[in-house]
């Protein structure tokens, strides 16, 4: 309101605005310019490096889009936010997992949302790093507490016994406290117990996430082939 104050005075005397129009233009001035901080702090928090739009989602680029394209643009309305659901984004590298997961995660930094985006191993290695100083149970909050988190990658490598234990941790507590999480991953349920450390804690993972969720499988070939995509990449 400082900043503006000047040009405001002078622009309600042009208007022949009264003084009460002119606090409350004031004062919206000041509520715009506090959302647009707030959701500047969100973004920086989440760590999602970008800010990418679903205009840049390339529907055509294969079936499996053009038949969950209502589905997908439901998401951005972001009501599966307060309903605790899940999203779990399945396919090959290269067909848009992480960039349609950065869409949905920006679209709630915008809503002034708490997001944090993190690949797999990153965040399951803070974790084991934690149980060295015994700040496990602090750093386990950072995954558990934000309302929207974004776990990318799953499945890139194997997860050992101590690294599953600490994933269910994650996403049963989630659960428990109906936080929505997205997944991205390359391996379909069938396969989880390959990548988790046996099927008992990957079926009890994917049970927990798959109970309330949106379930999306993304077929077609690599967007990053440059000689078939000239445009740029969306994963």
């Amino acid at each position: 309101m400082s900043h503006q104050i000047e040009t405001t005075i002078a622009e309600a005397a042009a208007r022949n605005l009264s003084v009460p129009a002119t606090i409350e233009l004031l004062a919206d001035m000041e509520l715009e310019a506090r959302r647009g901080r707030a959701v500047e702090r969100r973004f920086k928090c989440s760590r999602l490096q970008s800010q990418p739009s679903i205009d840049a989602f390339r529907f055509h680029h294969h079936k499996s889009r053009v038949q969950a394209k209502n589905r997908i643009l439901r998401l951005l309305d972001l009501t599966f936010l307060p309903q605790g659901t899940n999203v779990v984004l399945i396919g090959n590298p290269g067909v848009g997992k992480t960039f349609l997961a950065r869409v949905l995660a920006w679209k709630a930094c915008q809503a002034n949302q708490r997001v944090l985006f993190t690949t797999a191993m990153d965040m399951l290695n803070h974790l084991l790093a934690s149980q060295v100083d015994h700040s496990l149970v602090r750093k386990l909050k950072i995954f558990t507490d934000p309302t929207l988190l974004v776990v990318d990658e799953l499945g890139y490598l194997s997860l050992d016994q101590q690294t599953s234990n600490l994933f269910y941790q994650v996403i049963s507590t989630r659960h428990s406290q109906k936080r929505s999480t997205i997944i991205t991953t390359n391996t379909p349920f069938s396969d989880w117990g390959n990548i988790l450390f046996n099927t008992t804690i990957a079926t009890a993972i994917a049970d927990r996430l798959v109970e309330n969720s949106e379930i999306f499988l993304l077929g077609g070939p690599s967007l990053r082939n440059p000689g078939k995509h000239p445009d740029p990449p969306e994963e």
